[in-house]
Order: structure tokens, then C-alpha cells, then sequence
């Protein structure tokens, strides 16, 4: 099992931007993606690889505007995945998505990954 601290993730609606012919990752997308590839990185976790995941995530709000949670899950399944800490996120079969009870500065995520044996 792993804990992670991750900055507060931004919006699936802004992760990604639709051009004329394509879609593409936004600027704040490849922030956020490079964010969290610098802490793997830092911390040294250990990979995953293809592993069957179970999934815990507390959204730490940054401020008191409302905001749905589950529009933050995505960057963060892909940002983890690009960042090596397991193959892909269809390895994901328990998801567990809850706010936090009260306001951080600048919010955050924290999630709980661990192996489904």
C-alpha cells in the first residue's frame, strides 16, 4: 500500500482542449501531469506494473466554491498512469471518491493505492 499527496487536480472539462481537428491536453493538464510525475519520481515509489488496484481518493477542497469530485478523478488515473506507478487504469476495480470535510490552502488529493490480492 501506498499514501499519496498530490496537488489539487484540475478539472476534467480543463485537462483537455478541443482544437479544430483534434483534442489535446491543456496547459494546465501538462502542469499538473509533469506535477505529479516530479513526485513519483522524488519519493521513489514502488510501480505496480499490471496488478489489480484498489483506489482511495479525499479531494481537499481550496477554497468553499462548490465543485462535482468526480470531474477530478480522471487527470489524476492518467497522470499516475503516465508516471509509471502502474501500466494502465483499467487495472483500477474499486474506486472510492470523497470530499474532505474542510478547506486546505490550495487543496489537494490524497490517495490510498493498494494491490487487490
Amino acid at each position: 500500500m501506498i499514501i499519496l499527496e498530490l496537488p489539487f487536480p484540475p478539472s476534467v472539462n480543463t485537462y483537455y482542449r478541443r482544437g479544430q481537428h483534434s483534442t489535446y491536453m491543456s496547459k494546465a493538464g501538462r502542469e499538473y501531469k509533469k506535477a505529479v510525475a516530479e513526485y513519483i519520481a522524488d519519493n521513489d515509489f514502488p510501480k505496480f506494473g499490471n496488478k489489480r488496484l484498489a483506489i482511495n481518493m479525499v479531494v481537499w477542497p481550496r477554497d468553499k466554491r462548490s465543485f462535482d469530485i468526480d470531474n477530478r478523478i480522471k487527470s489524476v488515473l492518467d497522470s499516475l498512469q503516465d508516471a509509471g506507478l502502474f501500466d494502465d487504469d483499467s487495472q483500477v476495480d474499486e474506486l472510492s471518491i470523497y470530499r474532505g470535510s474542510h478547506v486546505v490552502p490550495k487543496g489537494c488529493i490524497k490517495i490510498t493505492i493498494e494491490e487487490i490480492r
